[in-house]
């Protein structure tokens, strides 16, 4: 296990920087057999020397890419793979270790347009932040999955949300409520930029 400072959703990519003995002990026994170690957020606490608080909601991810520095240290990609849930942690010995189990998808009917609602919120959105100036426009050449499911998950991760809105999307019982919650966050987000606007 990897308690990290951020979240990672299934199907997104996240670049990481392997420093600490013990997770480049992780690192060398993943890539001896099994490339897939699991990331939760670090709900309290720091990511460097342990003692930190987790989650119990996180991803499994999969080293795609890795690449070894002369020092021992790791440069690495991974990809979210599914949900995860942790059932116990056990003694971080020499790394996190913990008993998971996947969390399947749900499978529930999603209308087209409700992905289409929420790709014009998150389009919205970042339209509003890029003329604040707080983070890019949406490119328009962004391509989404037909698969309500992953779209979801895509659309999420186009989105600037704080670490634990975007663990209460990770969190979400489905696709549904995945979706419109991202939808409420959106809408959160517009309110207060005018309500900066307002002040200015």
């Amino acid at each position: 296990m990897f308690p990290l400072s951020t979240v990672l959703y299934p199907h997104a990519q996240i670049p990481l920087h392997i420093f600490e003995p013990r997770y480049r002990a992780m690192v060398e026994e993943c890539l001896a057999g099994d490339a897939r170690f699991g990331v939760v957020l670090i709900a309290r606490g720091s990511e460097v020397g342990g003692g930190d608080q987790r989650m119990m909601v996180g991803t499994r991810a999969v080293i795609t890419k890795a690449a070894s520095l002369p020092d021992g240290r790791w440069v690495l990609v991974a990809q979210g793979d599914a949900r995860i849930r942790v059932t116990e942690w056990l003694p971080d010995d020499p790394y996190p270790v913990a008993h998971i189990e996947e969390w399947a998808p749900e499978v529930e009917a999603v209308e087209a347009a409700l992905v289409a609602q929420a790709l014009h919120c998150v389009r919205r959105t970042r339209g509003l932040l890029a003329e604040h100036g707080s983070a890019a426009a949406l490119s328009a050449d962004v391509v989404f999955s037909e698969d309500c499911d992953v779209a979801s998950w895509q659309l999420c991760g186009e989105m600037p949300l704080s670490m634990m809105d975007a663990q209460g999307l990770l969190s979400a019982a489905g696709t549904r409520q995945r979706l419109e919650l991202l939808i409420e966050f959106t809408e959160a987000i517009e309110d207060d930029l005018r309500r900066l606007m307002a002040a200015d």
